[in-house]
């Protein structure tokens, strides 16, 4: 059975790797991620075909009742990501690195060997060519690594808020640049979080490396969604979500509905997009 199925009875038939999602890359088979931090929402996303799963450290705002993603410790990560192992054998997992973790590339190592012991088969870590050099130890070293880069939410307060990255030419620039920084280091996937859909194709064109988009729009190789806003649980969804619940009626249905949307290229659609 291929991996882009969404129905139950063909979910993931083998464990996904690295090799698998850049196989996706060339040959243009988009590919579905989720944010999610528990055991039974880690098995259905199996159940119904989900390639990546993302224990990230919105679990500070979505499960922990945090206004920001930086107090978040490395212990509740590594609490979820144990979790989230525990359900699924099969999609691939990435455990964020929290807050201040890797702010030195030893610091960064010893944090995400918690991480990867824990379960994950990748870490995420947020910024741009200042984590080029971390990046590349942790590559070197055997644990794959996926940047982030846009709307990077350890740094709300330095962005000023929640806010759209990459609108002015100036900017956009520093983050293709950065981008590409990243991929040279040896990143083995890139979150772009609201950009300007122009910008994310071009990033995701002059990359190796598959890139996964949320707000970024329907030109990246994947999407990436919180699984509290595809279950249409966030009092204020963000432009980007979309609930998709409420067309289902049905906890599977909605996610076998993200997928199928995903991939087909139904979702994001022109409401979901920034320009």
């Amino acid at each position: 059975m291929p991996y882009g199925t969404t129905t139950p009875e063909s979910a993931l038939a083998k464990p996904v790797t690295v090799n698998t999602l850049r196989k996706f890359k060339r040959e243009k088979h988009k590919f579905c991620c989720v944010a999610l931090y528990d055991a039974p929402m880690s098995a259905m996303a199996q159940k119904t075909g989900i390639e990546v799963l993302l224990v990230g450290d919105s679990l500070g705002m979505t499960v922990l009742g945090y206004d920001s993603t930086i107090p978040v410790t490395m212990e509740q990560m590594i609490y979820h990501v144990e979790a989230v192992k525990r359900g699924n054998s099969k999609s691939l997992i990435m455990g964020d690195m929290p807050f201040m973790t890797y702010a030195t590339p030893e610091q960064a190592m010893t944090n995400a060997t918690r991480i990867m012991r824990a379960g994950a088969h990748m870490v995420k870590l947020e910024g741009g060519a200042w984590v080029a050099d971390t990046v590349k130890m942790l590559a070197d070293r055997g644990i794959p690594v996926c940047a982030h880069l846009g709307l990077t939410p350890q740094s709300v307060n330095k962005l000023g808020g929640f806010r759209v990255q990459g609108r002015k030419a100036e900017q956009a620039e520093v983050i293709l640049n950065d981008a590409i920084a990243l991929d040279k280091a040896g990143a083995d996937l890139l979150v772009l979080e609201c950009v300007p859909q122009a910008l994310a194709k071009e990033i995701t064109d002059a990359v190796s490396m598959p890139t996964i988009g949320i707000g970024a729009g329907g030109e990246t190789d994947a999407q990436v969604l919180v699984i509290n806003d595809i279950l249409g649980l966030t009092e204020q969804p963000p432009k980007f979500s979309k609930n998709f619940l409420v067309e289902t009626a049905s906890i599977p249905g909605a996610l076998m509905k993200y997928a199928e949307d995903t991939r087909s290229g139904a979702f994001p659609s022109e409401e979901h997009i920034f320009v």
